[in-house]
């Protein structure tokens, strides 16, 4: 059995984040370890995360003083990592912890390297939402197919699994929401087993507290052109991994 390490980055998210902890350690068993990023909550978010530690020796809580943005929340909560699975999981309720085993699956049996839930492989149940949304995320994973030449169907999924050592050994450059592209540049370099597998999603309301905006839109579109044309895969890595370095 491979280890699971599930980084959660969490800005105010005290109406959610409870929940979100509760579900995980309930249905998914043997976690290696939950790790919460609070990225400069001004809520009760860091005080809920410390809370639930006490009770919970595999959770673990990292403050950053001030708020820096999911990625580099991910940043912190990777390196801190030790599982041969990394998982990001958001701090609301928009993902379905029950999708994880699915999500993790093609890793755990050696056939994948990096696993994307897809919101657009129709199987799961999914709430219906902003269709400008849908668009713009039809049109940046079409952008980002044609640079890395891979067909994912959902390249801004916030539901994402990795081969421990290919994430920890990342340099992760972006900031803001520009980690689902940069990441899916520097898989693509990799030359890794990337899958997709159908996951529920539970989308907000900008009103219940959904964050990502036009520029994160506009930054993307920045993102998809620097790093699959300015990002050598020497520069996108600290040192190669060693399961992969014989496929290259």
């Amino acid at each position: 059995m491979k280890t699971l390490s599930i980084v959660i980055p969490a800005y105010n998210e005290e109406n959610s984040l409870l929940a979100v902890l509760e579900t995980l350690t309930s249905i998914i068993q043997d976690i290696h370890e939950i790790i919460v990023v609070n990225d400069g909550s001004r809520d009760r978010t860091g005080e809920i995360a410390e809370d639930y530690c006490q009770a919970h020796p595999n959770v673990s809580v990292i403050h950053q003083i001030i708020n820096q943005g999911k990625t580099e929340a991910l940043k912190t909560g990777f390196a801190a990592s030790t599982g041969d699975i990394v998982l990001v999981q958001d701090a609301d309720m928009e993902y379905d912890p029950r999708d994880i085993p699915v999500l993790i699956e093609p890793i755990e049996e050696n056939l994948a390297d990096v696993v994307y839930g897809s919101r657009f492989l129709v199987r799961r149940a999914a709430r219906v939402l902003y269709f400008r949304h849908y668009l713009a995320n039809k049109f940046l994973t079409f952008l980002s197919n044609i640079l890395t030449d891979i067909n994912l169907s959902d390249v801004e999924t916030g539901y994402k699994a990795f081969r421990g050592e290919i994430i920890r050994n990342m340099i992760i450059e972006s900031s803001g929401f520009g980690f689902e592209i940069e990441v899916t540049a520097k898989v693509a370099k990799l030359k890794c087993r990337i899958y997709e597998v159908p996951i529920s999603y539970h989308g907000r309301t900008y009103e219940e507290g959904k964050k990502i905006g036009f520029w994160d839109g506009f930054m993307a579109i920045f993102y998809i052109l620097k790093f699959n044309l300015f990002r050598s895969l020497k520069s996108s890595y600290s040192s190669l991994p060693e399961q992969r370095k014989n496929r290259l």
